[in-house]
């Protein structure tokens, strides 16, 4: 996934002291613009800012240099779609069915209507949008007909602009969806998906390896496109087939005509990369310039975007008045179902830091996360250790744009953003992350529930953190999660075990 950059304006609160909610502010008053770069699979030790050093992200540095970093902030949840949900919605996915990692042809899984921070936004006069990967379904109950509109989608739950990669780079359909339609669909070969029993009579790479110019190492074996097997099956459709070394060229150009168009109206744009998912395919300008392969190529490569949106705003003088927030969705994996040498060149590379498991992981390195916030003037120049989570997003947003929002739908959403903003240095009292066990974090300890999960996940050689027993962790002095002290701390487990349920019986868990 690429990285989430948001740009965050301070002094907000007393601009809109003068301008009702729902009134656009006259010329010189312009609210500030929210920038929001979500990226994915990025690692909290694979950012030069964070410590990395084999490879450069100068860029991403930047925003470091010139905003705050975090060093302990974190994500809902240890895989892509619910971390997603919980990041727009303000409601942890753990409370509704549905929020798993999504197929490609799922339908919409926030409802139409629903409290998002885009609807928020919206409201307050910000022209919305939304460019790259979504992976949050598309389309009524049952999935989309793609050769239709492709309808509920963005637009009805606030985003008044979408450029789309509808579900993953590994996942079919492999194509792009703007607004409602297929970009470049021939409607004489339309497009038909399958995630049960294969369809048409195109080959796959689980039968013709011999085709493949990136072979799979566990999955991915379903209809060939662009010479990579896929999660699925597709036929048709072929003049709107996306070529993957294309796609960050296309979903930067896409995020940067979204900001030119814009003129004195003031945008938030959710720019969500597909660096660095699977299948990392990096274009042929960045290919061998990390020296680790295709995944080091790709964070290179996010780096690249990333600095595009920055210059954008550069250029156009947008620099002082926008919020920018760069973040990802979950921790890194090295090989997530394709042999692209992500662990063979790995060359001492830590993409997780010092921290214990990786996506799909309990342990932190799966949910915690880089978080980098900057606005020139507004927000401090340094480093944070508040305790942040993205479900906080929403609510934060809601403050800085004057706006109430809907508590019976973004109920887990507080307000930070004096946090963001670097006023606070605390942060929140707990936060709650998700992979099949949930863990709370309160203060220094961090305890993981019981259950009976797989402990590792052999496919892509990450510890998942299950086991059957309580798990309490000191997370000031083993940070590594190695030594599990629940035994000896009766009281500060049955403390955090409680506060974990009180939170769940708030809002359900399903």
């Amino acid at each position: 996934m690429r990285l989430l950059t948001i740009i965050l304006f301070t002094g907000f609160e007393c601009f809109f002291i003068s301008c009702r909610p729902s009134e656009k502010p006259e010329s010189g008053n312009r609210l500030p613009n929210i920038v929001l770069i979500y990226a994915d699979d990025l690692g909290y030790g694979d950012l030069s800012s964070y410590g990395m050093t084999n490879v450069k992200t100068p860029n991403i540095d930047r925003i470091a240099n010139e905003g705050l970093k975090f060093s302990n902030a974190h994500t809902s949840s240890a895989t892509c779609t619910p971390s997603r949900f919980s990041m727009l919605t303000g409601s942890y996915a753990w409370r509704k069915k549905g929020t798993g990692v999504a197929r490609g042809n799922a339908a919409m899984i926030i409802e139409p209507g629903r409290e998002t921070i885009a609807s928020v936004l919206k409201r307050a006069g910000y022209n919305t949008g939304v460019v790259g990967k979504w992976h949050l379904g598309l389309g009524p109950d049952g999935g989309p007909d793609w050769n239709k509109e492709i309808k509920p989608g963005p637009k009805e739950i606030g985003f008044d602009y979408s450029f789309l990669i509808p579900a993953t780079g590994d996942r079919v359909p492999c194509v792009y969806v703007e607004n409602y339609k297929i970009v470049g669909l021939d409607p004489n070969d339309p497009i038909e998906v399958s995630y049960g029993k294969p369809i048409g009579d195109e080959p796959t790479g689980k039968d013709h390896p011999e085709l493949l110019k990136m072979k799979h190492s566990h999955g991915h074996n379903n209809t060939i496109i662009n010479g990579i097997g896929r999660i699925g099956y597709m036929t048709g459709g072929q003049a709107a087939r996306w070529v993957d070394e294309d796609m960050a060229d296309v979903i930067t150009g896409k995020a940067i005509d979204f900001i030119e168009k814009q003129g004195d109206d003031p945008f938030f744009l959710y720019f969500s990369t597909h660096d660095i998912h699977v299948p990392r395919v990096p274009h042929s300008r960045f290919v061998g310039k990390s020296g680790m392969g295709p995944r080091g190529d790709a964070i290179v490569q996010l780096d690249w975007c990333t600095g595009e949106i920055i210059n954008t705003l550069d250029k156009l003088g947008l620099t002082e008045n926008t919020l920018v927030i760069f973040t990802s969705d979950n921790g890194p994996v090295l090989d997530d179902g394709y042999q692209d040498d992500a662990v063979i060149k790995v060359n001492g590379h830590k993409p997780a830091g010092v921290l214990r498991g990786g996506k799909y992981s309990a342990f932190d390195a799966g949910t915690r996360i880089p978080l980098i916030v900057r606005w020139p003037g507004n927000v401090p120049v340094g480093n944070s250790d508040a305790l942040v989570s993205q479900v906080d997003f929403l609510a934060s947003l809601a403050t800085f744009s004057n706006q109430q929002f809907d508590r019976n739908d973004a109920g887990d959403s507080q307000n930070q953003l004096d946090v963001l903003l670097g006023n606070n240095k605390t942060g929140r009292d707990h936060v709650i992350e998700s992979a099949r066990a949930l863990s709370i974090i309160k203060g220094d300890w961090k305890y993981i529930e019981p259950n009976n999960g797989a402990r590792y996940n052999k496919y892509v050689d990450i510890e998942l953190g299950n086991d059957t027993i309580p798990q309490l962790y000191n997370l000031k002095n083993d940070i590594r999660e190695q030594n599990n002290v629940a035994e000896h701390n009766p009281e500060k487990t049955k403390e955090l075990a409680d506060l974990l349920n009180q939170v769940v019986a708030k809002g359900g868990r399903q």
